[in-house]
């Protein structure tokens, strides 16, 4: 149990020196909030992969973010392979140019 542990808190770390290398987020103090905003709630989302390896994820509660406010960009990790597949099919049925490819 106690090397659960301290598998948790290294995969909580990783996530965050994760998050502070790729630069997606600024801590602030509350002192530093603008008037009128509050602050977004996190949750983190704990998984033991099939390898056993222990992994931590970071999420902020999408529920209480606002469209262009709290965010302006939204990311889909993954696409199945069938899927991209058949929009490849109707865009060439179509004749419709596909045009941003992110990997």
């Amino acid at each position: 149990m106690a090397d659960d542990a301290t598998g948790w808190a290294a995969a909580e770390r990783a996530e965050i020196a994760n998050h502070k290398s790729n630069g997606s987020w600024t801590l602030l103090d509350r002192s530093q909030l603008p008037a009128g905003r509050s602050l977004v709630r996190l949750i983190w989302v704990y998984k033991r992969k099939r390898s056993g390896a222990l992994k931590a994820r970071l999420c902020v509660q999408g529920c209480a973010q606002t469209a262009g406010v709290d965010y302006d960009q939204t990311f889909c990790a993954t696409m199945r392979p069938t899927s991209l597949r058949a929009l490849a099919s109707i865009a060439a049925g179509t004749g419709m140019r596909m045009r941003r490819w992110d990997f």
